[in-house]
């Protein structure tokens, strides 16, 4: 029996795709031109790689990924100016973040039933309240708890050790919890090892190439198809 249901939060709950594409391209213009660099391809191959690196470790943080790019054209760089870069891209992100127009009233149907718990990753700021999520009081009312993965001794996702600490402050087992994600490794797969029910969303709206996998994971296309689903039969 199905007693939570469990989110991620961006491109789940929100689409950051623009904001975030406007972020990196900021990014990467003041680190090239800090760096003084010529050669624009093989600054944003070596950039997309070490990127790439950090993620596939679930470490967002844009200071580390920063400081290895300049330790890769032998450079030093000032923390004063990397923490201003990271906090403008996050707020970057952050004023181009919406809502998907049908989160709220999902989240309104199913609190009518089940618990709601998020479990995000951390974006590399200081604490949890600086959490983007924490722009969107209307939609994290509704949440009995939030765990922001990858900050102080909590690992990030698919790490279990988040999906374990929000199962054990909802006080339920794992096989009665529905997690909804849209990232098939951090989300889907860190939720069916930790013996949740995965449910993978692919937002229609969303200009992505979604990886391809078999798997038996039930997969939606919006939010409001979600409580159709026969895991809520």
């Amino acid at each position: 029996m199905i007693k939570a249901v469990v989110f991620d939060f961006g491109q789940t709950l929100v689409d950051a795709a623009d904001g975030f594409r406007a972020a990196e391209k900021k990014l990467q213009l003041c680190i090239f031109s800090d760096l003084k660099l010529s050669d624009w391809e093989e600054f944003i191959s070596l950039y997309r790689n070490i990127r790439r690196s950090f993620h596939e470790k679930s470490n967002f943080s844009r200071k580390a990924i920063i400081s290895v790019v300049y330790r890769c054209f032998g450079r030093k760089v000032d923390p004063r100016k990397i923490s201003r870069w990271q906090e403008d891209y996050w707020q970057k992100v952050a004023e181009e973040t919406r809502e998907f127009p049908e989160a709220r009233e999902v989240l309104k149907l199913l609190s009518a039933n089940y618990n709601l718990a998020m479990i995000t990753n951390t974006q590399g700021g200081r604490e949890s309240e600086s959490h983007r999520a924490y722009r969107f009081p209307d939609l994290m009312r509704f949440f009995e708890t939030i765990v922001v993965a990858g900050e102080g001794d909590i690992p990030p996702k698919p790490d279990p050790a988040p999906f374990r600490l929000c199962l054990d402050r909802l006080n339920i087992e794992a096989s009665e919890a529905v997690y909804v994600g849209d990232d098939w490794r951090i989300d889907i797969c860190g939720a069916e090892n930790s013996g949740m029910h995965p449910v993978w969303i692919k937002h229609r709206s969303v200009r992505r190439s979604w990886p391809e996998v078999e798997s038996s994971v039930p997969v939606i296309e919006s939010l409001d198809q979600l409580p159709e689903l026969p895991l809520f039969d």
